[in-house]
């Protein structure tokens, strides 16, 4: 079985911070994840059968949606993006017989050594939050890696270095840093905010925090027509397609 790494005096802990309140569920952070890191720009998604009745395949990031109870007994919709957590305590790597799930020491990043990984599906069974993936053509366990190949390049404008799904969230709900520095706007934003782990209960640790959904505060009762409207909705709607043509 594979030993996580001794902790270091410093070393950041890289993560992500998940505004469940702001999430839209576009699913534009899990295409440009898998865009990224596994198909690039002309390719279909779907890894198996894209063009099928039944289109699978591998996907470091996966958005679920669930109707949750709001505010005046009115229904909420909360998108779940869900990827690996990074966890401190990740059993996925102790359970790993050849050490192909590793923990890096210097930054907090759970990875996959895809040379040496048998697919013997340990990890995944490990894994409560099942973001470990199975890609059946390369029989190997692949995860999130957090873009290390882009939040490392040098290449790239600093402000660029960020995980693909970070750079593409058009709400801005995803967030990256050093969840070890209590400075960095990450760990500001999880102070601010209440920010929670996902199932700290198992004693995983993970280093990704989810800022929960804030209490809403709109209104959201139907619309009631006053009485005195002449002929009730229906006269109404015509009266204001009657104001419209009359201008």
């Amino acid at each position: 079985m594979t030993s996580l790494p001794q902790s270091q005096p410093g070393a950041r802990r890289l993560g992500l911070v998940i505004d469940l309140d702001t999430c839209v569920g576009c699913h534009a952070c899990a295409v440009n994840c898998k865009e990224w890191n596994t198909e690039g720009h002309h390719a279909p998604l779907p890894d198996y059968d894209p063009h099928g009745a039944d289109p699978d395949g591998v996907w470091f990031n996966r958005i679920h949606s669930y109707e949750a109870k709001g505010s005046g007994g009115c229904g909420k919709t909360v998108n779940f993006p869900r990827s690996c957590l990074h966890c401190e305590n990740p059993l996925c790597v102790t359970v790993c017989p050849t050490g192909a799930s590793y923990k890096r020491a210097e930054d907090g990043i759970v990875l996959v050594n895809t040379d040496i990984c048998i697919g013997c599906k340990l990890c995944s069974w490990a894994c409560p939050y099942g973001a470990r993936e199975f890609d059946e053509h390369d029989g190997v366990m692949k995860k999130c890696t957090l873009c290390i190949d882009r939040i490392y390049n040098e290449s790239l404008p600093e402000a660029e270095r960020e995980p693909a799904c970070v750079a593409t969230c058009p709400s801005r709900a995803r967030h990256f840093g050093d969840l070890a520095d209590p400075g960095s706007r990450v760990s500001k934003l999880v102070a601010e905010r209440g920010g929670v782990d996902l199932m700290a209960e198992l004693g995983y640790r993970p280093t990704n925090k989810y800022l929960p959904p804030r209490q809403t505060r709109i209104e959201t009762r139907p619309v009631e027509m006053p009485a005195s409207a002449p002929g009730g909705l229906g006269g109404a709607l015509l009266a204001l397609v009657d104001k419209v043509l009359s201008r």
